[in-house]
């Protein structure tokens, strides 16, 4: 009798967190395109060296961080991934999420200083979980780059 009350408790929450995990993701992702649209005046790239004809004014470091918490479901469904071997796609949207928002926090904080590009962008990341490994833990993604002004 107390097996059986062990598996509904666990099917409960893997049912709960399916349903609010999805909610709260699909909340997140509307408010990250509003963001991302109001933010797109600020330029990004990735290559390391200016070229030769950019005029910079001011050149400064800005960051995002930003850690995103896994649901059970996620973490259920990784776990079955993990025992059958393949792609933990469960994970790829946590990981799109938390570099979206952490971008999105980084062009906030360049906006905020008069910057309109942002350059040498580079993300680091790190999966994160507490005292025991089946426990939900989550990502935290680090965005960092050169923010400049220019003339």
């Amino acid at each position: 009798m107390e097996g059986l009350f062990v598996l509904g408790m666990s099917v409960s929450l893997v049912v709960v967190g399916l349903i609010a995990g999805r909610a709260v993701e699909a909340k997140h992702l509307r408010d990250l395109a509003i963001r991302e649209q109001a933010l797109r005046h600020v330029a990004t790239c990735n290559l390391r060296r200016l070229p030769a004809n950019l005029a910079v004014q001011e050149a400064f470091l800005v960051t995002g961080t930003v850690a995103v918490a896994n649901d059970y479901f996620k973490t259920f469904a990784s776990g079955l991934r993990n025992l059958f071997g393949g792609e933990m796609r469960s994970y790829r949207s946590l990981m799109e999420r938390a570099r979206r928002e952490a971008m999105c926090r980084m062009l906030a904080q360049a906006d905020a200083a008069g910057a309109r590009i942002v350059w040498n962008v580079r993300y680091e990341t790190a999966c994160l979980h507490g005292q025991e490994r089946n426990k939900p833990g989550g990502v935290e993604v680090i965005v960092y780059g050169t923010a400049l002004k220019t003339a």
